[in-house]
């Protein structure tokens, strides 16, 4: 097992240096100027090409981009991503308590998929082509139909027209006030989860009925052991490589679907952030916001890795 997680750790230095090479130059050669930005927004348009140029030398865009990025890493492996153009304050000190949001906003998310979608595809694998069966498919479908943003949006039309609610304003941290936090982040988790119920749910039953056909399933009712310890110890166990693979995927995207999804009911976290910070090409925002959900989705499939090997002892000697 050490052997195996040295390996995976070494793939993970490289990747995560990508990472931030990739968004670094992506910041870089999308088209806008970043200087010209900030001096329409603050002067109107009017402004002298000396103003443009002593502007691009403070914020460091006249520098060689090597040098940039030399300058911008040595501050990240610090946890210094330099000042936001924008809201002109350091982006860890406006980030602190966003990234919290989000990350509880995704596990929530997370908890609420594998919660419904784990036993719907077991009792769908067990029962197939019942009725339960037919209503699982219909509704793993529709939940792949809908796109995430339009979930988002019925939850609150329904909402509003049933019972006159809409997201609320103001919002309340996890540890300052637990209950009324998971009242607001509830239904943003919810439409958050859809997709990934769906689809989690999806796998888990295919995944259950390829198990089901096999031998030692047989052998262990064979031997008296219940229905309930013949499912969950010998094959709900053995299914779980694929649900495993295919959460730690969806678990990587449900940080793409935050923004949209924070936006929607006022979520205060990172995707929000991110949205304004684009409309005012605060690029240094913008990588620090990428970079932070590009390491959060390349540690999340390093854990993934690490479980394979834990879980299936074959892998981790292969």
């Amino acid at each position: 097992m050490r052997q195996y997680t040295i390996k995976r750790i070494g793939l993970f230095i490289p990747t995560v240096i990508l990472v931030t090479v990739l968004v670094f130059v992506l910041m870089r050669i999308i088209p806008g100027d970043p200087a010209l930005a900030i001096l329409e927004d603050e002067g109107g348009g009017s402004y002298t090409q000396e103003d443009l140029a002593r502007l691009r030398h403070e914020i460091g865009t006249d520098r060689p981009i090597v040098v940039q990025y030399a300058t911008w890493v040595s501050g990240v492996v610090r946890g210094d991503f330099g000042n936001s153009l924008w809201f002109k304050a350091p982006v860890m000190g406006e980030l602190k308590d966003r990234i919290p949001t989000t990350v509880e906003l995704a596990v929530f998310a997370m908890f609420l998929a594998m919660v419904v979608a784990v036993p719907l595809g077991v009792v769908s694998a067990i029962n197939p082509d019942s009725k339960l069966d037919y209503a699982a498919r219909v509704f793993t479908l529709t939940g792949i139909a809908l796109p995430t943003f339009f979930t988002g949006i019925l939850i609150i039309l329904f909402l509003a027209m049933l019972f006159n609610w809409l997201p609320p304003l103001g919002y309340e941290t996890l540890w300052d006030d637990p209950k009324s936090n998971l009242q607001q982040m509830f239904f943003p988790a919810l439409a958050l989860a859809g997709y990934d119920l769906a689809f989690i749910a999806r796998v888990t039953r295919s995944s259950m009925m390829e198990i089901l056909r096999e031998d030692y399933m047989r052998t262990a009712r064979s031997k008296g052991l219940s229905e309930r310890v013949v499912l969950t110890r010998h094959g709900l166990k053995n299914a779980f490589l694929p649900i495993l693979t295919i959460s730690g995927w969806q678990f990587g995207r449900l940080f793409g679907g935050t923004i949209i999804i924070e936006s929607i009911f006022l979520v205060p976290g990172m995707g929000r952030i991110l949205i304004e910070s684009i409309g005012h090409r605060d690029y240094v925002m913008i990588q620090a916001v990428v970079v932070i959900i590009g390491l959060s989705i390349v540690t999340i499939n390093l854990l993934i890795d690490l479980l394979y090997g834990w879980f299936d002892p074959r892998i981790r000697f292969a």
